[in-house]
């Protein structure tokens, strides 16, 4: 069962942890940045004991990280969770979290990036819808395009379902029409979860993929892999989002969904490109474990279930 979390409303506590890279001296004024806009929209902001943590000298330790998403989770005033920034050692926090907390404790859980890890991972462990989207440093602390902003606040704070706006053209990669569960999103991030108890069931769902600075000889061994470990087999449609490092390079000559074509040729399921998410874009805010359509043909993505004042939404 999928579970989308109460909405937000204005006034509400949002609890900000850092699952991966800490917040440094060099971009304490980001932070800053971010947690101010998020004050400017109404929200509290409650920060973790550990937010700026390096105890492990690249990051907190796996404990730490933990504790901080455990207590937000457990306390009734935190009404959502919003992460810092991505980086590299999410995967490190997996084993500590309390799942039982998180499971009775139905919160909004937003982040980007290495953040996929522990969005996919707490979907598949609980059943809770959690949102892809924007971090308070990359997101709310940088530069924000008003869709970014409107669609947090659309998916969050209004609970809006229906279709997702355009950020920008979209190309239709193979033909056809899926409904299904969304998953995904980072996919070197995502494929940490391989071999691990945190990895969720990819039947029947749509399979989200973006990157950063990924040549076209990565995007194949990593293809190869999803593909050998059956994943293309199993799910209905593949959305793609803004591909920082190739899509705004203009000597790229192998895009992803080149790469993507040829590896999954004998796959009948349809392929929508969009600028919608991703790095260095403005983020749409995805729920991971929602039910979503794909139209390529149209170039439509809709959200189909965005119930957040029902626990049975799917």
């Amino acid at each position: 069962m999928s579970i989308f979390p109460p909405k937000l409303n204005p006034g509400d506590t949002i609890g900000v942890v850092s699952p991966s890279n800490p917040v440094v001296d060099v971009i304490q004024t980001q932070y800053d940045d971010g947690i101010s806009r998020l004050k400017e929209f109404g929200f509290q902001v409650l920060e973790g004991q550990h937010t700026h943590s390096s105890s492990w000298e690249y990051s907190a330790s796996p404990i730490e990280k933990a504790q901080d998403i455990n207590n937000m989770f457990a306390n009734p005033d935190v009404k959502a969770i919003i992460c810092t920034q991505g980086g590299y050692t999410a995967n490190a926090c997996l084993p500590y979290l309390d799942w039982d907390i998180i499971r009775t404790h139905l919160k909004i859980f937003l982040g980007i990036s290495d953040i996929t890890v522990l969005l996919n991972a707490i979907h598949a462990r609980t059943g809770l819808i959690t949102f892809h989207g924007p971090d308070v440093m990359w997101g709310f602390g940088n530069d924000q395009q008003a869709y970014e902003l409107n669609e947090f606040n659309a998916i969050l704070v209004e609970g809006r379902s229906g279709e997702i706006p355009a950020n920008g053209d979209r190309k239709t990669i193979r033909s056809g029409i899926a409904k299904g569960k969304l998953l995904g999103g980072n996919i070197n991030c995502l494929l940490k979860l391989v071999g691990t108890a945190y990895l969720p069931d990819f039947t029947g769902s749509i399979l989200a993929l973006e990157a950063i600075d990924v040549p076209a000889a990565s995007f194949d061994h990593m293809f190869q892999q999803l593909k050998q470990m059956g994943i293309f087999e199993q799910i209905n449609g593949i959305l793609t989002g803004y591909i920082d490092g190739t899509d705004n390079k203009s000597e790229t000559t192998t895009f992803m969904e080149d790469v993507l074509l040829r590896i999954v040729e004998e796959y009948e399921f349809p392929i929508l490109k969009t600028q919608d998410f991703g790095h260095n874009c403005a983020n749409t805010t995805l729920p991971i474990g929602g039910i979503i359509s794909l139209d390529a043909d149209q170039k439509c993505v809709s959200i189909l279930n965005a119930d957040h004042d029902k626990s049975d939404a799917v």
